[in-house]
């Protein structure tokens, strides 16, 4: 459980912090955006009033959202606790939980997720940003599908001998 606190802090740590950074001290806004290394990564300000991409914005309560997130992190809490998953799957619990409650901060003082970063490539302009809370989301989601298993064993059934 140790590694699941442990990349949970971290990942809801360096969320803030980057928001913190990047919105405050660097003042990126709706009107000074900051291209870092233009066209791949720009610091793009957004505020996300849904879930991704800014999917249920409209006319959904920040109450529910904050509900189902809270709801997704104590059910990946409570999975990891009654089936033990290997570490590289607590890290992952962790990095979602971490995620998914950074971002229930961001709604809970602002009333809406801060989003900053935008990435295009290739002659495509994307107009999505997100921030360092949904890749860590995203990354931990993934990260159970390889690495999280199931539940323990089935026990073996003793065989009888000599029948």
């Amino acid at each position: 459980m140790k590694l699941l606190w442990i990349s949970a802090i971290l990942a809801f740590g360096l969320d803030q912090i980057s928001k913190y950074l990047v919105i405050h001290v660097l003042g990126v806004s709706q009107f000074k955006p900051i291209d870092v290394l233009p066209p791949i990564l720009n610091f793009r300000y957004g505020e996300n009033r849904g879930i991704n991409f800014g999917l249920l914005g409209d006319g959904t309560s920040v109450w529910a959202l904050i509900g189902i997130a809270l709801v997704i992190c104590v059910g990946v809490l409570w999975w990891v606790i009654k089936h033990p998953q290997p570490p590289l799957a607590r890290v992952s619990a962790g990095l979602l939980i971490g995620g998914a409650l950074a971002n229930v901060l961001d709604r809970l003082i602002y009333g809406y997720v801060l989003d900053f970063l935008n990435m295009s490539c290739c002659g495509i302009d994307n107009p999505f940003v997100f921030n360092v809370a949904d890749i860590f989301i995203f990354a931990g989601a993934i990260g159970l599908v390889f690495f999280g298993q199931e539940g323990s064993p089935a026990k073996k059934k003793p065989t009888k001998k000599g029948t």
